[in-house]
C-alpha cells in the first residue's frame, strides 16, 4: 500500500468536463452562436492548446484572457475576451460536480491511513471554491495548486513544495494519480514518482507517456492504491 497519494482534481475526482460544457454552452448561446456543438468543439480545442502552452511555462493570464476571443473569432463573432473570461470563471466557481464514486474512494483511502494530497493545475480561488462546494476539501491532508505553487505540472518544480512538506516521501511510498497523460503522468515521471493513469474513457495510450499503471474505474484504483 502506498503511504502518500497525490491526486489530480479535474476529470479525476471533479467532473470538470460537465461543468465546462455547461458554462461554455451558456456563453455561446448568450453571444449568438447558433451551431452550439461546433462552437463548443472550437472552444475545447483552443482551450486545450492554451493549457498546453501554460503547462510548458507560458504566462497563464494573457492566454486565458484571449481564449474566448480566439474561439468566437473562429465563428465570426467579436467579443470582449476578458469579460467572457470573468463570466466563465464565475460559472466555474459553482461547478461542484464530482465523478460518481469519488467520495467513496477518498473515504476508503482516509480510513486506510493513506495521506491524500491534491495536486492540480488551475486557478487557486476556483479550485478551492469547487472543492469546498463539492464537500471534498476535508478529505485532503494538503492541497497544492499550480497558480499558488508557481509552476504547472508536468514541471518537476510543481512537486518541490510537496516534497518539502512531506520529507518522508519517496519513490517507493508515493504515487501520482491523474487523467492527463501530459500533466499528470509526465509530471510524475519528471518528479521520479510512480503514476496511475485514471482512464475511464479508454483514451488511446501514447508511446510518449508511460504510466506505471492504468485503471478505468475507482474500484480498480482503490484496489491498486490499497494493495
Amino acid at each position: 500500500m502506498k503511504k502518500y497519494a497525490i491526486i489530480d482534481l479535474d476529470d479525476t475526482l471533479l467532473d470538470f468536463t460537465r461543468g465546462e460544457n455547461e458554462g461554455v454552452t451558456q456563453l455561446l448561446k448568450k453571444y449568438g452562436v447558433t451551431d452550439v456543438q461546433r462552437g463548443l468543439a472550437t472552444y475545447v480545442q483552443i482551450n486545450r492548446n492554451v493549457w498546453h502552452q501554460i503547462e510548458l511555462g507560458a504566462d497563464r493570464g494573457p492566454l486565458l484572457n484571449t481564449r474566448f476571443t480566439q474561439a468566437f473569432d473562429a465563428m465570426g463573432i467579436a467579443v470582449d475576451g476578458i469579460a467572457l473570461e470573468k463570466q466563465y470563471k464565475s460559472m466555474l466557481d459553482h461547478n461542484y460536480y464530482t465523478l460518481p464514486g469519488a467520495t467513496a474512494l477518498l473515504t476508503a483511502l482516509n480510513h486506510a491511513g493513506v495521506t491524500v494530497i491534491a495536486g492540480t493545475n488551475g486557478t487557486k480561488s476556483i479550485q478551492l471554491n469547487r472543492l469546498s462546494g463539492a464537500h471534498l476539501a476535508d478529505y485532503f491532508d494538503s492541497i497544492f495548486i499550480s497558480e499558488d505553487v508557481g509552476y504547472d505540472k508536468p514541471d518537476a518544480r510543481f512537486f518541490a513544495p510537496i516534497f518539502k512538506q512531506y520529507p518522508a516521501m519517496s519513490a517507493a511510498n508515493t504515487v501520482m494519480v491523474g487523467d492527463s497523460l501530459h500533466s499528470d503522468i509526465l509530471g510524475a515521471t519528471n518528479a521520479h514518482l510512480d503514476s496511475i493513469w485514471f482512464n475511464p474513457r479508454h483514451t488511446a495510450a501514447s508511446a510518449t507517456y508511460r504510466p506505471t499503471h492504468e485503471v478505468d474505474s475507482f474500484t480498480a484504483l482503490k484496489q491498486l492504491l490499497l494493495a
